[in-house]
């Protein structure tokens, strides 16, 4: 109780404090503000080092300059491209035979033939910079005390320094409320902030002054493409301004706020018609009538509702007092910093409020950050694990609105995927390949690894997540079920029957097929990535089947007569008849392949073969302990020769060891990303930066210390030896449960469960557990020590606790 109330004093305090002192004195240079602070003691001009803002539409990054600053600046929709019809029509003539050679083992011929199916075009364009805000400063003397953070508690990123007897203050963040970047300007002494700001882009845009006060920048992004606009409205308090085409001068005020609005022509892949400069404008208008401390009090209020439902503390020892970048090189250099890891755990949160928001655009390969006009993979949505892995963390670490975004863009690629499905493989439904971007693009991409129709398969697990973690019917019923019927439809008719002399005669297998990015190894010794029924496809089929199966048990309990009957049917013949999972006979690995292949790059940063293990549910330590075993001896093979070389992919192997239990293992790949796959602002890198890796590992934390995948609530399931004492409050379990558990030598001491919706809980604790109402234990089976049951009700809560000895 007392660590609870702590929590909440430490909140409200919190929010007294930046509501009430944004004149009041920044923390001290030598010294975090508090545990959840990224602060450094240097300003940067290295993208990779500047400190991110984002409310899902908005994003800028702040690199803390003193005579310059630069300010990045990001709109969600400013993609290059257009709407295009990408369909090939040699596809449906070339698969029919590609088929064939596959199944004759004639893999070379089947490759060069399916470059017929790829999209025309087959590449995709960029998301891109909307540009910088830059602003030249005065610098009348020597600077000291220089400090810039970030508060993940509020959202800001600060910059202060002293010059002589006066302090500067920079304040920037990104209003979900009122849709606008805000920075603001202070001294601790009247009359001693001057500036000049402009803003400029590589390429297509020009700025220009509205007014005295406000500069617009425009531009279009070729002459199909989207247009765009960026406002810049100064607010100053005293003192004198002026705005020309060359920029906007501020001169002797007591303090400045600049208001950034940004917008496109994007409604949707269909739609380019929005009016920018109204978009830009309607925002401004309304805030540039409220004082800073309303603009500022709204937004701390708004970033707190979703970022203070979680907490958690990892480790008895204080946090270290050191810069954040200091961490990181002490880290490296083995030093022991367990809130490192709970401060990153929340920066992930952080990332994903700023990059997906109700109404926005999901989160790119970046997230929403990105500062270049052709951006590595387009900073684009790639489906072959990425986007879904920017996910992961969404439902469990109480952001369950902020996965909505996915849900919704997936929505958007029904109509196009509809029609790549139909005419690239006479096949009902809807599909997409392996990326994807905001105009509506399913064809296969890239080259032969493109031809890769299971993305909407794997994307459509979310909205079911969605659905079992909140328990919401009618979302399911509108919304989750006809994505995942119409991808499983696809999937259906995709499916052949393998030939015989194949290692699954009879059984139905994915034609073509191959394990993402990876190949393999023939007996003859030619290497090929192109197949039928590699084993990750297997693997999301039942996962998809499976789920939707479950959906339609939930459905038909709500209607009158049998629930979409005849699909069922077709749902459960067909998993009879799906090829099974292969364990090698020699090495006892499970197989990537159908057939047990020799590996060219046995340490490939793709694991796809494991996703039953994670993210899907086939493979559980106790209710497929051959399979688990099987897949761990994978991963110890992938290991053993290299594997997780990159940051997402070394995220995925956190997931992987916390669903195996493997406590120390799990942290000794959290660690591995931290040392050698963190940027100093904590940024993931592949490299270069790709923001997956920071959700995947956030993710993982979050699975080490609760797991509900199974069909139980299971309590610190891979606990590792450096986390011994700690707590975690607010995260999420399937079937509608919120949970608080505090623990000491490893041990929980005492676990809360809320239910939002009602129902059976089963709960696993390697310590044993009572409900500390006699009334509510009273009701409590016990299958073992470690397992018991009861029915929870809508909105009550549950308190557990070791029996007393």
């Amino acid at each position: 109780m007392k660590l609870r109330s702590a929590l909440t004093c430490i909140k409200f305090l919190s929010l007294l404090l930046v509501v009430a002192g944004t004149s009041a004195e920044p923390a001290a240079a030598g010294s975090p503000a508090h545990p959840l602070t990224l602060w450094f003691q240097q300003p940067t001009t290295n993208w990779n080092e500047a400190l991110p803002v984002g409310n899902g539409r908005l994003g800028a990054m702040v690199f803390g300059g003193i005579e310059s600053e630069r300010i990045q600046l990001n709109e969600d929709s400013l993609w290059d491209g257009f709407l295009r019809d990408t369909t090939n029509p040699k596809a449906i003539h070339a698969l029919p035979r590609v088929r064939q050679l596959l199944f004759d083992g004639r893999n070379a011929e089947a490759t060069a033939l399916a470059k017929d199916m790829l999209g025309l075009p087959e590449r995709i364009k960029s998301y891109q910079t909307l540009g910088d805000l830059w602003l030249n400063l005065p610098n009348p003397g020597e600077v000291s005390d220089y400090r810039r953070d970030l508060d993940l508690q509020t959202g800001i990123a600060s910059v202060s320094y002293r010059i002589g007897e006066t302090r500067y203050t920079r304040q920037t963040f990104a209003s979900a409320p009122h849709n606008l970047i805000v920075v603001r300007l202070t001294a601790n002494r009247p009359g001693q902030i001057s500036l000049i700001a402009r803003l400029d882009r590589p390429e297509a845009a020009t700025m220009t002054a509205a007014s005295p006060n406000e500069l617009i920048l425009r531009g279009q992004l070729g002459q199909k493409g989207l247009l765009f606009q960026a406002n810049l409205l100064a607010l100053p308090e005293a003192g004198k301004i002026n705005a020309t085409d060359a920029g906007l001068g501020i001169e002797g005020a007591d303090a400045v706020t600049l208001l950034i609005a940004a917008a496109t022509s994007y409604r949707n892949a269909y739609d380019i018609t929005a009016d920018p400069g109204l978009l830009c404008a309607v925002p401004l208008q309304f805030a540039s009538r409220l004082p800073f401390a309303r603009l500022l009090a709204d937004h701390v209020a708004d970033h707190q509702r979703l970022f203070n439902r979680v907490q958690l503390t990892l480790g008895s020892e204080l946090a270290s007092t050191l810069p954040t970048d200091q961490r990181l090189t002490a880290l490296k250099q083995g030093a022991q910093d367990p809130q490192l890891a709970a401060l990153y755990f929340q920066f992930g949160r952080y990332l994903l409020m700023g990059s997906s928001r109700p109404g926005t655009l999901p989160a790119n390969l970046q997230g929403l950050w990105n500062d270049h006009l052709q951006a590595p993979w387009n900073s684009d949505y790639h489906f072959n694990i990425n986007v879904q892995m920017n996910y992961w963390p969404a439902e469990v670490c109480n952001l369950s609105e902020l996965h909505l975004p996915f849900v919704d863009y997936l929505e958007t690629l029904v109509r196009s995927g509809e029609k790549t499905a139909r005419l690239h493989y006479d096949a009902r439904g809807w599909v997409v390949h392996h990326l994807s971007d905001i105009w509506g693009f399913t064809t296969p991409a890239d080259g032969i690894w493109g031809v890769w129709p299971m993305g909407a398969a794997w994307a459509c697990q979310h909205p079911f997540e969605h659905y079992r973690f909140t328990g919401d019917r009618e979302f399911l019923a509108r919304r989750a079920y006809p994505l995942m019927k119409g991808a499983a439809r696809f999937i259906l008719d995709f499916l052949v029957e393998a030939p015989p002399g194949s290692p699954v005669a009879g059984k139905l297998v994915t034609n073509p097929s191959h394990s993402p990015e990876n190949s393999f190894q023939k007996p003859d010794g030619s290497k090929s990535m192109f197949t039928y029924g590699a084993t990750m496809d297997l693997q999301i089929i039942h996962d998809l089947f499976h789920n939707c199966l479950e959906a339609i048990a939930v459905l038909d309990a709500t209607t009158r007569g049998p629930f979409d009957a005849e699909f069922k049917r077709e749902l459960e013949s067909a998993l009879e008849r799906l090829a099974p999972l292969q364990i090698s006979p020699q090495s006892g690995r499970l197989q990537e392949w159908l057939e047990d292949y020799a590996e060219p790059e046995p340490g490939h940063r793709h694991m796809s073969h494991l996703y039953a293990l994670h993210p899907g549910r086939q493979i559980t330590l106790r209710g497929s302990p051959d399979l688990a075993a099987a897949a761990r001896k994978s991963l110890a093979h992938r290991l053993a020769h290299g594997g997780g070389g990159t940051g997402w992919s070394r995220a995925w192997l956190v997931n992987f060891f916390a669903r195996l239990e493997d406590g120390p293992e799990a942290h000794r790949h959290l660690l591995h990303l931290l040392r050698h796959c963190t940027l100093p602002n904590l940024f993931d890198t592949h490299p270069p930066f790709q923001i997956d890796g920071n959700f995947g590992a956030t993710a993982g934390i979050a699975e080490m210390l609760l797991q509900s995948h199974a069909g139980e609530i299971r309590l610190l399931p891979a606990l590792p030896p450096e986390w011994t004492e700690g707590s975690a409050s607010g995260l999420r379990a399937r079937g509608g449960f919120e949970v608080d558990q505090e623990w000491q030598s490893g041990r929980p001491v005492r676990v809360t469960i809320r239910s939002t919706i009602g129902g059976p809980v089963r709960l696993r604790s390697d310590t044993p557990l009572r409900l500390s109402r006699a009334q509510d234990q009273a009701r409590v089976k016990y299958h073992d020590p470690s397992l018991l049951e009861f029915t929870a009700g809508a909105g009550r809560t549950y308190v557990l606790m070791p029996p007393r000895e």
